[in-house]
């Protein structure tokens, strides 16, 4: 009987970002405009890569499949959050739920991979330019990609295997928006000391690895910048690097925050707003910084329009 009752609660309830009924609606059609400029922004964004000839190069190929992975983090995220925005009834399966945060811990992990390979790029780039269509070939670059994504799914793979030792008998409560690791270990029956070490290792060392990919890569970077005598040099090599800085200093701050200290006490108010800045906010401004700060994109852009006006 007791082995029953642990294992029979297979539906839970998301509690999401308000409790208050006159706010319902403004956010709903907030977060509605916000996924659909995200989907136009990223997916328009690969139409471009895909349709000019001349962004068909390893630093735009990278740049297409982050615009992907933003848009799957998006398209995971923000509909179950619309729905319950509007819903009397915020429940979500336990399958759901899986199948929810299986695809969310892919596209994270991958884009971690991602930002690690498009600093190598920019490294190979600015510091060995002569070299650069050597080192970056069309064939490193796929293997870069594919490398990611199934490095992204192995590491989902691993969470979600895990999360089926865990059972579900005193709560149904997430206080989420949507199934966060954390949330389901927080109202677990069975002892998630494990989960908690698993992320730890295996998300921790993904951090690690790449935040220091990218550091020593941007290290090198800035050396090989001071030494230029040109001001013009250092200009374009600023405005090459500029953009995938930004991005990744707001990609990885959050993560860091949530997920390499997992057991650490936080306020649970405050983890979801963590939480909306890298499944919402990001995804809505990678495209956005990409395509302002770069001029190839942008003179992209605008034969695309010509042609099609």
């Amino acid at each position: 009987m007791e082995k029953d009752n642990a294992t029979s609660l297979t539906v839970f309830v998301l509690t999401g970002l308000i409790h208050q009924p006159q706010w319902k609606l403004p956010l709903f059609l907030l977060f509605l405009v916000i996924f659909l400029i995200t989907l136009v922004g990223n997916l328009g964004l690969i139409t471009l890569i895909w349709k000019d000839p001349q962004l068909h190069i390893p630093m735009y190929l990278f740049l297409g499949s982050l615009a992907f992975v933003d848009a799957s983090i998006s398209s995971t995220v923000i509909p179950k959050m619309l729905v319950n925005f509007l819903a009397k009834n915020k429940f979500i399966s336990l399958s759901e739920c899986m199948v929810q945060f299986f695809s969310f811990n892919i596209s994270a992990t991958t884009e971690c991979f991602l930002l690690a390979a498009m600093a190598y790029d920019r490294y190979a780039a600015i510091c060995k330019p002569l070299l650069y269509p050597v080192i970056m070939t069309n064939r490193l670059c796929i293997n870069l990609l594919v490398l990611s994504f199934v490095g992204g799914l192995l590491h989902a793979f691993i969470h979600e295997g895990f999360l089926f030792r865990l059972t579900f008998c005193n709560s149904n409560i997430i206080h989420h928006f949507y199934c966060d690791i954390i949330s389901l270990f927080k109202i677990s029956c069975t002892d998630p000391s494990i989960n908690y070490l698993i992320v730890f290792i295996f998300s921790g060392s993904i951090q690690v690895f790449t935040i220091f990919t990218i550091l020593i890569s941007y290290t090198l970077v800035l050396f090989t910048i001071l030494k230029k005598k040109s001001a013009r040099g250092i200009r374009k090599a600023f405005s090459t690097c500029g953009a995938h800085l930004l991005s990744v200093s707001l990609y990885y701050g959050p993560l860091l925050f949530m997920y390499v200290h997992p057991a650490s006490p936080q306020v649970e108010d405050q983890d979801m707003m963590v939480s909306l800045f890298y499944t919402i906010v990001i995804p809505l401004l990678n495209p956005i910084i990409y395509s302002l700060r770069n001029k190839q994109v942008i003179d992209s852009v605008t034969k695309f329009l010509k042609r099609n006006v």
